[in-house]
């Protein structure tokens, strides 16, 4: 019995640490649209209220 245990938890430890690292990855992911989709909101209202910079200026260049 102990031979399976032995077997199979490398397996399972990995697969833990992918789990763990996709669900960072997609919260960190979602939290930045959020932040994304407040910040066009906000720069949408300035822009009604006529207060606003152009719209890409305060949006940094996507890196490559």
């Amino acid at each position: 019995m102990l031979e399976y245990v032995a077997v199979l938890l490398p397996s399972i430890a990995v697969g833990l640490i992918f789990y763990f690292v996709m669900r960072s990855i997609f919260n960190a992911d979602r939290t930045e649209r959020e932040a994304m989709a407040r910040a066009d909101e906000q720069q949408a209202q300035a822009q009604l209220e006529g207060n606003a910079a152009p719209a890409d200026e305060d949006r940094p260049e996507p890196s490559r």
